[in-house]
């Protein structure tokens, strides 16, 4: 059997920690066999979880020797750092060819221990900025589900750990094994979109009292109509040159981006709260066409129009063509 070893450290989200459980535990065989042995360890006998309350632990870290996979789970935020020894021993998991994986903001256990050097790797969006400016020597990807390098993996928010469980499974396995542990979770083999379909767009800050406020106001009024650079500069009252300068000064981004990153909030709304048609809120959002707009859309969001609504609307959705 294949084994599989949770390493449960202080303030270990309980999320983080059941969904590989689970999953690797619900796979079959054809025949009904378990391919995978689960097991959860610990530095100590008692964890702290995050929630409030404390785990048992009846393994040290003497169980990731033997593993065939380790698997770190996220911890709350203001958890204590890993442990020197916690960090030698995923360093000679590695260096023995075990694979490693990390749930969410479980990548940071791994960054710490050196593992993601060089590779690309994903954590929750949230924490994304965070995990890319304390190691810069990784390269993070914060709009995706899941970033496989063969024998480190990382995952993005708890739910990711799902598709990355599913993941493995496969590369063990085959499809078909995969597909059935998959229906066991109550969900797809693999989701459409990735990470970059959760992420809130805010506009990039302006400083209060900015002589920018006034013309932000004015574009996102006039999303649906057509808003150029030239239009934005006279209104600001400077050359589109000096207005661009002012402008990535003030917000950190440019004009037309700016101005791009309003449009898709208008449409996510849009999509989520109303019945529109894709066409219609293409016009309402200001893409010109709807072909500008699904291509864009699809560009920011990591999706189709069609399918953010089927997953975010509470409304029922009006079929579009080619939505």
């Amino acid at each position: 059997m294949h084994s599989v070893t949770i390493l449960a450290l202080d303030g270990v989200i309980p999320f983080d920690m059941a969904a590989p459980m689970q999953v690797f535990d619900w796979t079959r065989l054809p025949d009904g066999r378990r391919p995978y042995r689960v097991r959860l360890c610990a530095e100590r006998p008692e964890v702290r979880a995050d929630g409030g309350f404390t785990l048992r632990v009846e393994r040290g870290l003497e169980a990731l020797a033997d593993a065939d996979t380790v698997v770190v789970p996220g911890r709350a935020e203001g958890s204590p750092p890993p442990s020197p020894a916690v960090l030698a021993v995923l360093r000679e998991a590695a260096g023995a060819g075990t694979r490693i994986a990390s749930v969410c903001v479980g990548a940071f256990v791994l960054a710490e221990a050196g593992l993601l050097d060089g590779l690309r790797a994903t954590t929750h969006w949230v924490a994304a900025g965070l995990l890319a400016r304390s190691f810069p020597e990784v390269d993070v990807q914060p709009d995706v589900l899941y970033v496989d390098n063969g024998q480190i993996l990382t995952s993005a928010g708890a739910a990711a750990a799902l598709d990355m469980c599913l993941h493995m499974i496969r590369r063990d396995l085959g499809s078909a094994v995969a597909a059935d542990a998959a229906r066991m979770s109550v969900m797809p083999l693999e989701r459409e979109g990735g990470q970059a379909q959760f992420i809130v767009h805010e506009h990039p800050p302006v400083p209060r009292g900015s002589d920018l406020e006034p013309l932000l106001d004015w574009i996102e009024d006039n999303l649906a109509h057509e808003v150029t650079l030239g239009a934005m500069a006279a209104r600001a009252g400077m050359s589109e040159r000096t207005f661009s300068r002012r402008f990535r000064e003030q917000t950190g981004t440019t004009p037309l981006q700016w101005l791009l990153r309003a449009r898709v909030r208008r449409a996510q709304y849009l999509l989520e709260n109303s019945d529109h048609t894709v066409e219609r809120i293409a016009q309402q959002a200001g893409f010109g066409s709807p072909t500008a707009f699904r291509e864009r859309f699809r560009k920011v969001v990591g999706t189709t129009p069609h399918a953010y609504r089927s997953t975010f609307s509470g409304r029922r959705a009006v079929p579009a063509a080619g939505g």
